[in-house]
């Protein structure tokens, strides 16, 4: 009997641990990908006009800096270009990584964008803020394509919206990190060195990746089934948009993903000018925000399986677990019209952690009606859709912020959001049911 059991221990062990490396890898990358994005969100108040006094950084460094005069249009139009490059991006990126797969394609976006953030701290005009924001964009366009195809390479379905929800928390825990880092940073080096941060992250991490992913294989009794899918035909990358699944997944993103977006860069800016917080005391707001966002991402991920225990099977427990997660976003409404800023914290701070639970559960459908082989692809068709919902809603807050000083109508479109989303999910797929099922 002993050595009836011990086959399979020996794949069981390696395939445990090489999902939480993988897990592990996905979230520092992701934590990287989201510091780069939210440095400029940080500065936004800098870089109206101000002037820094610095520490030199090194014999021969500036010890005055002067920032670009930016103003709250023109700084939605420069995260417009963000998003636009992002959903441009995107469409290929999912392709190139369900192609070339997520060993190869993910240290070549991850290498792109990191180059891209780094190049912030040469730009001197807005336009040149535009440039640098497109190419972000175009890189960082290729995490999450790549992040869940390679959850759903290692994972079984029940335990991807958990493992979906650990690596998606470090989108929280790198916008945890940059408003501790950025205003050290820019108060005493200034704000184009606060630019250079991760730029030796990624290298080890690129170095990382490439020693320690490898697509599992279908020998392991853990290896998950969809894996063994290998000789079910395939489909041209665009006849997936027949099926009305992915336009639910594609519409869920582009009501909801401007909300996170809106949260993630104009936060700061929102804070500075409702309750004056300067960059010295931006740092404890934002990172109570984001902290609970981390917290929202793991326990939302968790969620589906306490409704399993309650009987339900795992689609069901999806789709109520969103249910939650829309519910709980509704309070931020408030927050345009609050007194109080941490009032305001409280509400964002439970917004925030709803949406980082919706995200995780919402990511997960994709694999839960597609096979293996095409998740990179439908979530890639997802992410355009959410940066095109962004980069038509980033220019809105830019010019409501700056012509009517006030964000109630932004607040209470962020609450509204996802309950509308979710009801497009239970109308165009019911039940979640997979493509093979409904065709």
């Amino acid at each position: 009997m002993q050595n009836m059991v011990e086959p399979a221990d020996q794949f069981v062990e390696p395939v445990l641990k090489g999902r939480w490396t993988v897990c592990a890898l996905l979230f520092v990358a992701t934590t990287i990908n989201y510091i780069d994005r939210q440095v400029l969100s940080i500065l936004k108040p800098v870089l109206s006009g101000a002037t820094l006094h610095l520490q030199p950084l090194f014999p021969g460094w500036p010890t005055v800096e002067r920032s670009i005069q930016l103003t709250d249009a023109q700084y939605g139009n420069v995260l417009a270009a963000f998003q636009i490059a992002y959903a441009l991006g995107v469409v290929f990126a999912g392709r190139m990584v369900d192609r070339l797969g997520c060993r190869k394609g993910y240290p070549i976006v991850t290498g792109l964008w990191s180059l891209a953030a780094m190049g912030h701290a040469l730009v001197r005009s807005i336009g040149g803020f535009i440039v640098a924001r497109f190419f972000l964009g175009l890189g960082e366009s290729g995490n999450f394509p790549a992040a869940v195809k390679a959850t759903a390479e290692w994972f079984p379905q029940r335990e991807r919206a958990f493992a979906t929800g650990i690596f998606n928390s470090g989108a929280s825990v790198g916008a945890i990190l940059a408003p501790l880092a950025v205003p050290w940073v820019t108060l005493r080096f200034g704000w184009r060195a606060s630019f250079l941060l991760t730029g030796v992250f990624s290298v080890i991490w690129i170095v990382l990746w490439s020693v320690h992913y490898r697509t599992p294989t279908a020998a392991s009794p853990e290896q998950p089934k969809n894996q063994t899918q290998q000789a079910q035909p395939s489909h041209a990358w665009w006849s997936l948009l027949a099926h009305r699944q992915a336009w639910a997944f594609i519409l869920a993103k582009f009501f909801t993903d401007p909300v996170w977006w809106f949260f993630l860069f104009w936060l700061p800016q929102y804070f500075n000018s409702r309750f004056h917080a300067d960059l010295s005391h931006l740092g404890l707001p934002l990172v109570v925000v984001y902290a609970m966002s981390t917290f929202g991402s793991i326990f939302g991920g968790w969620l589906p399986k306490g409704f399993l225990r309650l009987r339900m099977s795992m689609k069901p427990a999806r789709l109520a677990a969103m249910l939650v997660c829309a519910c709980l976003v509704l309070p931020v409404a408030f927050a345009g019209a609050v007194q109080s800023m941490w009032i305001a914290v409280a509400l964002l701070s439970l917004a925030a952690a709803a949406h980082q639970g919706w995200s995780a559960n919402v990511y997960t459908t994709s694999s839960d009606m597609f096979a293996s082989r095409h998740v990179a692809t439908v979530v890639s068709f997802g992410q355009v859709s959410g940066a095109v919902g962004g980069a038509i809603f980033q220019p809105v807050v830019g010019h409501v912020v700056q012509w009517t000083h006030s964000y109630v109508p932004l607040f209470i479109y962020s609450a509204a959001a996802y309950l509308g989303a979710l009801g497009l999910v239970c109308l165009l797929a019911p039940g979640l049911r997979s493509v093979h099922a409904a065709e």
